[in-house]
């Protein structure tokens, strides 16, 4: 049994180092795990209670879809001004909706950061851990703080750093245990 762990990147920038970060996580997944980028986030309109009233934009429709179609979920989160970006927290608001039924409730996730300073996105992890906690997910693991991150890859996107790899590894396999604790046994 593959499970899949849908790949969210908080950052819509050309070139992002957090979307590096899941593309190299994918690279780094072990049998048995997929990890499959989901590029919906530039696509949301600003959540609106208003809009759930009518028919739901299809971009909403495609998130609460995918997500839910998930095992799991790993995000990367960026650091901007010491917290999540906008683009992210917007996902999870949608993702937390309806109240009752949202994609994000008891769905297990996991958290990684990276910045090009010294602290890994530390802040907007934890503040993202407490985000998605609110809106019902099951977040799992330390996180993973990556710091200096314009370091660890090359000119063409290629994670150049193996301990990371290996941590990325840990994350994927400590996500998919959580989530189907019996698929990973197989």
């Amino acid at each position: 049994m593959i499970v899949e762990i849908l790949a969210v990147s908080g950052s819509l920038r050309h070139g992002s180092y957090n979307t590096r970060l899941l593309r190299a996580a994918a690279e780094a997944a072990p049998e048995g795990i997929e990890v499959v980028l989901w590029d919906g986030v530039r696509d949301l309109p600003l959540y609106d209670e208003g809009l759930e009233r009518g028919e739901l934009p299809e971009s909403v429709r495609r998130l609460r879809e995918d997500w839910r179609e998930a095992d799991a979920i790993l995000f990367s989160t960026p650091e901007y001004n010491g917290s999540v970006s906008g683009v992210l927290k917007n996902a999870v608001d949608w993702g937390s909706r309806p109240e009752g039924d949202a994609v994000l409730r008891n769905k297990t996730v996991a958290i990684i950061g990276a910045s090009t300073g010294q602290f890994g996105a530390i802040w907007a992890q934890t503040d993202l851990r407490k985000i998605l906690g609110i809106a019902g997910a099951r977040v799992v693991g330390e996180g993973l703080p990556v710091a200096r991150v314009h370091e660890r890859f090359d000119a063409d996107g290629r994670l150049l750093d193996p301990e990371l790899r290996g941590q990325l590894r840990r994350v994927l396999e400590t996500l998919a245990e959580e989530a189907s604790p019996s698929a990973v046994a197989a």
